[in-house]
């Protein structure tokens, strides 16, 4: 909570100037807090000359963090096929694991998926922890968190790794709240504090103009979602051995918050951007939906995918899957093509990683040709038809 002392408050307003969601204001002489817009940030406390604002702090419950061991990875799957982001999750895993002198778990759920832990271990992890139920056939939000939940409070990890996919997000941050702990989204990095042993967490924060890290320093276990396509998974060695370990978990609910009706696929001949080598995306250049057409038949001649920025989604040319970006999808190609996108921060966000960059747009001082290896100034309604007869005479 947060606190005005009155006898040493003298109205001076340097707390107002400090405050960035205006949340102070004065009443006579006398600095009043609407506690509704205050997020505790402290910078009033330290901007007062007075001490005349204390923010005090709820005691709170110590845990042991020395009970807590291991690094966790959640083997997300779906129709017995391992999402490729668990792959890369195991190789950081890996990583940190070893300078932590833990072992590695992968943690799977689903029904009839048992035999996906021998590809588990190859891939680096030392044991399986799998819960292999009909109940767990098709995903469900409160189950797979009952599930993570209950093998967390059993086996105590001291990190807990997912991917930031619909599943992680979904069901995850409700482990968190039922574990007590903090949560980390959408991670591009993650290291192991030398001295504290703490994991830091690295993530874009505001509008992805800076990267935050950030520690769980007093609650355990530590646990982060991470970006598709930011980390490297290990080689495949099926020479690796490890243990599998079956668990069981109660799904009888007092009462059902929901019911699974059916899963639809999403009706396109486009490839999924996040496992495309190539990618061709579109932006406010392309002026209309129809328009993709034109990136549709580039991206074909190519063997790639099509991909957008956040402005062509929210126009509704494309659907959100195609989005690349801080608020889309994080991809990581041999080759990515913007056409007609300026290059704003979160979309580089998303993008920057690619191994060569090939822009095209009008403007000469677009952003995107800082990041661009090969940049075209142009007009793309007369360089991408010549591209796409060039990509089809080159692959008759």
């Amino acid at each position: 909570m947060i606190e005005i002392i009155d006898q040493n408050c003298v109205g001076c307003g340097a707390c107002i100037r400090a405050c960035a969601y205006d949340a102070i204001r004065l009443e006579g002489k006398l600095a009043v807090i609407d506690t509704e817009k205050c997020t505790l940030c402290g910078a009033c406390v330290q901007a007062c000359p007075f001490e005349a604002i204390v923010i005090r702090k709820l005691a709170s419950e110590q845990i042991n963090k020395s009970e807590f061991q291991g690094v966790w990875v959640f083997a997300e799957q779906k129709e017995g096929t391992i999402a490729p982001v668990v792959f890369e999750l195991l190789g950081k895993a890996r990583e940190l694991a070893d300078q932590l002198e833990a072992e590695l778990s992968a943690v799977l759920f689903g029904s009839g998926v048992e035999d996906l832990a021998s590809e588990l271990i190859a891939f680096g992890a030392d044991q399986v922890i799998v819960v292999d139920d009909p109940e767990l056939l098709h995903f469900r939000d409160v189950r797979y968190a009952k599930a993570l939940t209950e093998l967390a409070q059993k086996y105590k990890p001291a990190v807990i790794l997912a991917g930031a996919t619909v599943t992680g997000r979904s069901f995850i941050p409700r482990v968190a709240i039922q574990l007590h702990t903090g949560l980390t989204a959408d991670c591009t990095g993650l290291e192991i504090d030398p001295e504290s042993g703490n994991l830091i967490q690295t993530r874009p924060a505001f509008g992805g103009n800076i990267m935050a890290r950030i520690i769980t320093a007093n609650h355990r276990p530590q646990m982060a979602t991470v970006r598709h396509k930011v980390m490297d998974p290990l080689p495949r060695d099926d020479s690796r051995s490890g243990i599998v370990i079956r668990e069981q978990v109660d799904f009888d609910f007092d009462e059902e918050e929901s019911q699974f009706l059916g899963f639809e696929q999403e009706k396109t001949t486009l490839v999924n951007i996040t496992e495309a080598n190539v990618i061709v995306s579109g932006g406010r250049g392309l002026k209309e939906a129809k328009n993709f057409a034109l990136l549709e038949e580039l991206a074909e001649a190519l063997g790639g995918a099509v991909g957008a920025s956040r402005a062509a989604v929210d126009a509704e040319w494309i659907p959100y899957s195609h989005q690349v970006g801080q608020t889309g999808k994080t991809v990581k190609p041999n080759i990515y093509i913007a056409i007609g996108i300026s290059g704003a921060i979160q979309h580089l966000a998303g993008m920057s990683s690619a191994d060569y960059i090939i822009a095209i747009n009008k403007d000469p001082d677009a952003p995107i040709f800082k990041v661009a290896d090969l940049g075209i100034v142009g007009d793309l309604f007369e360089i991408v038809p010549l591209l796409t007869k060039r990509a089809k005479e080159l692959r008759a």
